[in-house]
C-alpha cells in the first residue's frame, strides 16, 4: 500500500478541491499577511529599544532614523514610546482580523471539500458490485468513509496550508535576520537543515507503523459492527464471553500498535525539544557575547531572539507535518481504493424490454470466486404469469439462481446466458431490471424508521390505504393494529424489535407496494407458521394479477400448489414438473414430502384449497 504523498494523491485532492479554491487562497493571502504583521512587531520593540530608550538609532533602517528625526518625536521619548505602543496595538488588531479571515476560509474550503469527498464516496459505493460489497468488510468500509476521511480533511486544510506558511515565514524572517546580522543569522538557520533531517528520518519510519495501526482500527470496528449486528444470535447461543474475548484480543493489538507509534513518536518530539533548546540557548548566549563585545544592539538582540523564537516552532511544526504526511499518504491510498473500485456498468444501448415475459435460463454455469461451480449447465423456462418454485438442499443453488436473475452477480462469456422475453439479461439496464423484480429474503432487512416507511419506501409518494392494502395481503395488518403506535411503530435497526415472521411480512408487504411483474420470494416465509403461508399464498394467489411468482422453500406445502416445480440437486436439475408429477416419481421430492407431510398439513391444504 502506498504511504506517501505522490502525484496519485493530489491529483485525488485536486479533484474534489474544485469550486474552493477561491477560499483556500484566500486564506494563504491571510496566512501571509498575518506572517508579515507579525514580523513587524519585533521591528517595533528593537525600534523603541534602539532608538528611543538607548538614544542611538544609527542601527535603524532609514525609514526608522527618519521617523526619529521627525521634530515632535525627537527629544520627545514618552511620546515615540506611545506611538510605538499605539503601532503594537495596531499590528495585533489587523493580525487578528487576518487570523480570522484564515479560520473562516479554511473551515468554509475544508467543510466543502469533505462533504464534497464524503458524496463522492457514498454515491460510488451505492454503484459498486454486489460482489465487491460480499468481500468488504462494513466496519472498514465505513471507516474509509470516516476517520480516513478526517485525515485527508486535516492535510488539506491544515498541513498543505501550514507548509506554504512556515516556507514563506523562514524565508522572510531569515531575510530580516540577514539584513541585521549575517552571522547571527546562519547561526540560526544552521539548525533548519537538521530539523528536517531527523524529520524525514522519522516520517519513513511512523508511515509504516501508521499503516498498521489504521488497518487494525478497521479490523476493529468491523468486529464491533458483526457483534452489534448479529447480539440475537450471541445472546441466544451465550456467546457474550467468546465475543468479549475476541474483541480484547483485536483491541490489545490495536492498542499495542498504537502504543509503539507513541513510543517512536515520543522519540521524536524528545529529540526535537532537545534540538529546539539548543538553538534557543545558542541564539541567546552567542546573541548576548555579540552584544556585550558591541557588534549587535541591544534592540537587535532582542529582534533575534523574538525571530528566532518565531523560526523554532514552526521549523519543528514543518518536522511534525512531514510526519504527519505518512497518516494523509496511507488514508488517501484507503480513500482511492473506494473511488477506483469499478461501478456496475450498462452497455450504452442497454434495454428496458418488458418484463412479463418468459424468464430462460440456458445452459448456465456460475462458480463464485475461487469456489466449485455452484449452477452447473442449468437450464429450464419460467412461464410468464405462472408460479414457479424451487426446492433444494443447502448449497444447491437456489438463491444463487435468484441473484443471477437479479443481476447481483453476472454470467461471464461461455457461462451460459438467462433471457427475459429473448432479451439477454446482460443487455438489460440494472435499474429497470431491479425495479421490475421484487426480492423478499430469508433474512430481510429494515431500516431503523417506521413501519409505514418500512412499507412505503418502495414507491415513495404512496398513501396510506396502499399500504395497508399491501400490508393485508402480507398478513401483517393485524399484527402491526396491535402495536401501540400502528404504522408509526418505529423499528429498531434491522427490524430487530419485531418477530422473525413479523419482519418477513413487512418486507413481502414492502415488495408488494413495488408492483414488480416479477416477485420472488426466496424462502421469505420460512419463519411464519403453516397456516399464515397457507393465507399469504392464497392472498397473493387472489390478488397478484398476471406477475410471475417465484417461490423459493424447504416447505413442501408452500411448492406444492405451484404451476412449475423445480427440483435442484448440486446445482443441477434433478426434477421438473408439477406436484402431482412429482409425488409419483421416486425422488427428493417425494422423499422431503412423505417426511414433511402428516395429517394435519393434509387438513391445512384442504382448507386452504
Amino acid at each position: 500500500m502506498n504511504n506517501k504523498i505522490d502525484s496519485r494523491s493530489f491529483g485525488l485532492i485536486r479533484r474534489y478541491l474544485k469550486g474552493f479554491y477561491h477560499l483556500f487562497v484566500f486564506a494563504l493571502i491571510c496566512s501571509v499577511c498575518n506572517t508579515i504583521l507579525n514580523a513587524m512587531t519585533p521591528q517595533i520593540f528593537r525600534f523603541a529599544v534602539d532608538g528611543v530608550l538607548g538614544g542611538d538609532g544609527s542601527d535603524l533602517p532609514a525609514f526608522a532614523q527618519k521617523l526619529l528625526a521627525n521634530p515632535q518625536i525627537a527629544g520627545a521619548p514618552l511620546k515615540a514610546l506611545t506611538y510605538a505602543g499605539v503601532a503594537v496595538v495596531l499590528v495585533a488588531a489587523f493580525s487578528g482580523l487576518c487570523s480570522y479571515g484564515f479560520r473562516m476560509s479554511t473551515t468554509k474550503g475544508s467543510e466543502g471539500f469533505v462533504k464534497a469527498l464524503r458524496d463522492s464516496l457514498y454515491a460510488h459505493i451505492q454503484k459498486l458490485p454486489f460482489s465487491w460489497h460480499v468481500g468488504h468488510q462494513t466496519g472498514e468500509i465505513i471507516q474509509r468513509c470516516t476517520s480516513d476521511v478526517d485525515v485527508v480533511r486535516n492535510f488539506v486544510t491544515n498541513q498543505l496550508i501550514e507548509v506554504v506558511r512556515i516556507v514563506f515565514l523562514l524565508a522572510f524572517s531569515l531575510s530580516i535576520m540577514f539584513s541585521m546580522n549575517v552571522k547571527m543569522a546562519l547561526i540560526a538557520a544552521a539548525f533548519i537543515p537538521v530539523v528536517l533531517a531527523y524529520s524525514g528520518i522519522f516520517y519513513a519510519k511512523i508511515s509504516s507503523r501508521f499503516r498498521d495501526a489504521d488497518e487494525a482500527e478497521g479490523y476493529l470496528s468491523s468486529t464491533v459492527q458483526e457483534n452489534l449486528t448479529g447480539v440475537r444470535v450471541v445472546r441466544a447461543f451465550g456467546r457474550e464471553s467468546f465475543e468479549i474475548e475476541r474483541f480484547n484480543e483485536k483491541n490489545i493489538r490495536f492498542s499495542n500498535l498504537w502504543i509503539q507509534l507513541g513510543k517512536l513518536l515520543s522519540l521524536y518530539w524528545s529529540l526535537g525539544d532537545l534540538i529546539t533548546g539548543l538553538q534557543i540557548m545558542t541564539i541567546i548566549s552567542v546573541g548576548a557575547f555579540f552584544a556585550v563585545n558591541g557588534e549587535l544592539t541591544l534592540g537587535e538582540f532582542l529582534a533575534f531572539v523574538s525571530y528566532n523564537a518565531t523560526l523554532v516552532w514552526p521549523v519543528r511544526g514543518l518536522g511534525r507535518i512531514l510526519s504527519e504526511m505518512s497518516k494523509a499518504g496511507v488514508s488517501i491510498d484507503r480513500v482511492a481504493y473506494i473511488l477506483k473500485a469499478e461501478e456496475e456498468k450498462d452497455p450504452a444501448d442497454a434495454k428496458t424490454p418488458p418484463l412479463d415475459a418468459d424468464i430462460r435460463f440456458e445452459d448456465v454455469t456460475f462458480c463464485y470466486e475461487g469456489a466449485k461451480p455452484v449452477l452447473d449447465h442449468l437450464s429450464f423456462t419460467i412461464p410468464a404469469g405462472k408460479t414457479f418454485a424451487v426446492l433444494g438442499g443447502t448449497g444447491s443453488g437456489k438463491s444463487t439462481m435468484m441473484h443471477l436473475l437479479d443481476r447481483l452477480y453476472d454470467l461471464k462469456e461461455g457461462e451460459g446466458k438467462i433471457t427475459v422475453g429473448g432479451v439477454d439479461l446482460r443487455e438489460i439496464r440494472r435499474d429497470y431490471l431491479r425495479q421490475n423484480i421484487g426480492l423478499v429474503l430469508q433474512e430481510p432487512f429494515l431500516f431503523s424508521r417506521t413501519i409505514k416507511e418500512n412499507i412505503g419506501i418502495s414507491r415513495p409518494g404512496s398513501g396510506m390505504d396502499e399500504i395497508r392494502r399491501a400490508a393485508g395481503i402480507a398478513c401483517v395488518d393485524d399484527a402491526i393494529d396491535t402495536f401501540t403506535d400502528g404504522y408509526d411503530t418505529v423499528v429498531g435497526e434491522r427490524g430487530v424489535t419485531l418477530s422473525g415472521g413479523q419482519k418477513q411480512r413487512v418486507a413481502i408487504a414492502r415488495m408488494l407496494m413495488q408492483g414488480a411483474p416479477v416477485m420472488i420470494f426466496d424462502d421469505s416465509l420460512s419463519a411464519v407458521d403453516a397456516e399464515t403461508d397457507a393465507k399469504i399464498r392464497a392472498s397473493l394467489k387472489e390478488r397478484m394479477g398476471s406477475a410471475t411468482v417465484i417461490l423459493i422453500s424447504h416447505r413442501i406445502t408452500t411448492l406444492m400448489q405451484a404451476d412449475e416445480i423445480l427440483v435442484l440437486e448440486d446445482g443441477r436439475l434433478a426434477q421438473h414438473g408439477t406436484h402431482n408429477d412429482l409425488i409419483r416419481q421416486e425422488g427428493i421430492y417425494k422423499t422431503i414430502y412423505d417426511i414433511q407431510m402428516s395429517s394435519s398439513d393434509r387438513e391445512l391444504i384442504g382448507s386452504a384449497t
